[in-house]
């Protein structure tokens, strides 16, 4: 294993980020060169790869998900066996790519979340004494199976300060997206929706970032039980486009505690998983509504959170330099499964109609590659000694170096 200062003193790193989110549905590898570091960071991704789970897996992390459905025992294994199959990810995304295993320098993990609490403000945790969050995909395995130093854990060190623990991509987005002349909305639409907003030629302490609300986790889980399990997601958003969204029922849900919280809050299966979207397709059903009117109205209830985030906090103390516009931002990107739903993408185009709307990909940066790429980002910078998280997006009292290093 090459020595820890000799990995310091070369420019350019190949680092490997690896991610599972939300949604469950496959761990995604990128391997990414990258030069330098802080704001002299620059990235260029080499090969991306998502490789889906073994059939059985993503109903055994759902059910780990789930405080009626989740055993000690499975986490204490599953946590190892998700590890072995991010090193097979890792293995695999390398032989794909004749990519020799000696030609990477780091692998930065963020596992895969099964219980998150983040505390106040978020509602769900008011019965926890300690705001927590848990991820497994054991780092000690991967490291071993791979040989190669991995970094992982990241959410836990922002927690210990008071922090979210998310979105933790919030300083991989400033690194890359800031601007001087204009303001860039970041928008990741996994299971659940994140937005990360750089105001223009904005520091550190500018940036904004939170949780909107339910991204695709709603939609997908209606699919799953409207088909009978054939179907997990809605593809392109074509059932979404076939149906009318239900206002009565949005308006209602709008009414949830955390689309009314300010910055910087998260979320996840806790508050809008199985349980929630199952609740509101009996009441679409209730109305009477066809499947493909209940798979628009959740659909449209993801777009209408993001733009109540923004009209509430972020267009408020973020006016425009001159005249009126619906909201302040210049560009919003989109990234994660979300930029594939086609109604979606054209909803966002269609509230904000200020805003440039495009896929991150318009930038240079894949938009399915973006989060795996954010966590070789930060992988380097722990490296290096740098601090990753932003206090300002998730409510830390102090910026932390993020993450724990294990070798192979």
């Amino acid at each position: 294993m090459i020595e820890f200062y000799e990995l310091l003193k070369k420019q350019k790193k190949h680092v490997i980020g690896l991610m599972s989110g939300t949604s469950v549905d496959g761990i995604d590898a990128a391997v990414v060169e990258i030069t330098g570091q802080g704001l002299e960071t620059a990235v260029n991704l080499i090969a991306f790869e998502t490789l889906p789970f073994p059939p059985d897996v993503p109903q055994r992390i759902l059910a780990l998900c789930q405080p009626d459905t989740s055993r000690v025992d499975d986490i204490c294994e599953m946590n190892f066996y998700i590890g072995y199959l991010f090193a097979e990810a890792v293995k695999q995304t390398l032989q794909k790519n004749r990519i020799h295993t000696s030609d990477i320098d780091l692998i930065g993990s963020h596992g895969q979340t099964i219980y998150h609490l983040p505390g106040a403000p978020n509602t769900d945790c008011k019965n926890y004494r300690y705001p927590s969050t848990l991820q497994i995909g054991e780092p000690a395995v991967i490291a071993h199976e791979t040989g190669i130093l991995t970094i992982a854990d990241f959410r836990v060190a922002d927690m210990a300060a008071g922090g979210q623990g998310a979105p933790l991509v919030s300083y991989p987005d400033y690194l890359l997206f800031h601007n001087t002349v204009k303001t860039v909305g970041l928008l990741n639409i996994g299971g659940i929706a994140n937005l990360t907003v750089l105001p223009a030629n904005g520091s550190f302490d500018s940036v904004s970032a939170a949780d909107t609300g339910p991204g695709n986790m709603c939609v997908d889980a209606a699919m799953s039980e409207i088909t009978d399990g054939r179907e997990h997601y809605d593809k392109a958003g074509q059932r979404a486009a076939q149906g009318t969204p239900y206002q009565p029922l949005i308006d209602e849900w709008l009414k949830h505690p955390f689309f009314q919280l300010p910055p910087p809050k998260t979320t996840g299966r806790e508050m809008f998983g199985h349980t929630f979207a199952m609740e509101c397709l009996a009441a679409c059903r209730k109305h009477s509504l066809t499947d493909n009117d209940a798979i628009a109205t959740l659909t449209e209830l993801t777009v209408q959170t993001i733009a109540f985030y923004i009209s509430q906090f972020v267009a408020e103390g973020s006016p425009p330099v001159t005249g009126e516009r619906q909201n302040p931002i210049d560009i919003l990107y989109v990234s994660g499964g979300g930029v594939h739903n086609q109604t979606v993408m054209q909803r966002l185009s269609e509230v904000f109609v200020d805003t440039t709307v495009e896929p991150v990909d318009n930038s240079g940066i894949s938009a399915d590659a973006k989060e795996a790429i954010a966590f070789a980002i930060l992988a380097n910078e722990s490296l290096h000694g740098q601090a990753g998280n932003l206090p300002s997006a998730t409510g830390a009292s102090v910026r932390k170096i993020l993450g724990k290093f294990v070798c192979p």
